[in-house]
C-alpha cells in the first residue's frame, strides 16, 4: 500500500504543557483511520498540526512522501489535504449551492468572481449538483445556511472540504452536537466516501468509529497509547482502562 500521510515524532509544547508528545502516525492510501481518546487527549492539537494551524515544536509531517511541516495551511489544501472543524466554519448567509460554487471556483482560481464561474461553466454546475446529491443536500440547496438543521450544516461542511478534491480528508468530530435523528445520515454519508480518499476521523461516538474505521489510534495525554485494528483496540486492556475505568496491571 502507498503511504499518503505520515508524522514522525510530532511534538507541540505550550510553555510547560506538552499537548502532543512524540506522535507518530502512518496513513495508507484509502485508509479509514480513526483517532480517538478522552477529552484533553490532544486529538484536535494533532489535527491542527497536520493542517498547519499550529506549527510543531519538533517532528515532521509528510504528505505523499514530501515534508510539509512548515507549509502554510492554504498550500496544504492545494497539495491535497482538507479538513472539517468541531465547530462549523460556514458562510451563514450563503446557500449550499452558493457555498459549493465558491469553493469550486476558489479551487479553479476564479474565486474573486465565482458567481460568473458558476453560471458560465457547465462543469462547475455539474460538480455542484454531484456534491449536493452525494452529501444529501438537494432538499435544502436553496436555503440559507444559517437556518439549516444542524445535521445538514455538518454535511455541508464535509461537502465543502470534499469540493477541494482532497486526497486526505480530516474529519474533526463530524457528528458532534448532531441530534440522534440526524446522525444516521452523517454516518451513511461518511461511509460512502470514495475509497481512493484517505480519511482520518476524530470522533467521540464509538458507534461511528467502529462502523467506519479499519484502524484506530488511541491518544492519551498527548501520547499514542495504542494503534491497531478495531478488534485489537476494542479488546486492549489499556484502552478499556482509559475509557471504562477498568484496572490495568501492565
Amino acid at each position: 500500500m502507498t503511504l499518503v500521510l505520515e508524522t514522525r515524532a510530532l511534538e507541540k509544547r505550550f510553555g510547560g504543557i506538552v499537548a502532543a508528545n512524540q506522535v507518530s502516525l502512518r496513513l495508507e492510501k484509502g485508509a479509514r483511520h480513526a483517532l480517538i481518546g478522552p477529552n484533553g487527549a490532544g486529538k484536535t492539537t494533532v489535527i491542527n498540526l497536520l493542517t498547519g494551524v499550529l506549527r510543531p515544536s519538533s517532528g515532521e509531517i509528510l504528505l505523499d512522501g514530501k515534508e510539509i511541516t512548515n507549509v502554510e495551511p492554504h498550500d496544504r489544501v492545494r497539495l491535497g489535504m482538507a479538513r472539517t472543524f468541531q465547530i462549523n466554519q460556514l458562510f451563514a448567509d450563503l446557500t449550499p449551492i452558493e457555498t459549493l460554487g465558491l469553493a469550486i471556483s476558489e479551487r479553479l482560481g476564479t474565486g474573486t468572481h465565482w458567481w460568473r464561474t458558476v453560471g458560465s461553466r457547465a462543469g462547475v454546475v455539474d460538480e455542484i449538483a454531484e456534491l449536493l446529491e452525494r452529501f444529501r443536500l438537494v432538499d435544502v440547496m436553496q436555503e440559507r445556511t444559517a437556518i439549516l438543521p444542524y445535521g445538514k450544516q455538518r454535511l455541508l461542511e464535509i461537502a465543502l472540504a470534499f469540493a477541494c478534491r482532497p486526497r486526505v480528508l480530516l474529519l474533526d468530530e463530524p457528528a458532534a452536537g448532531v441530534p440522534d435523528a440526524e446522525r444516521q445520515e452523517i454516518l451513511a454519508t461518511i461511509a460512502s466516501l470514495p475509497t481512493d480518499v484517505t480519511v482520518l476521523l476524530i470522533e467521540h461516538d464509538m458507534d461511528i468509529v467502529f462502523s467506519f474505521a479499519d484502524r484506530i489510534s488511541v491518544l492519551v495525554n498527548g501520547e499514542m497509547l495504542v494503534e491497531g485494528t478495531v478488534d485489537e483496540v476494542s479488546h486492549d486492556p489499556r484502552v478499556r482502562a482509559v475509557y471504562l475505568g477498568e484496572a490495568f496491571d501492565g
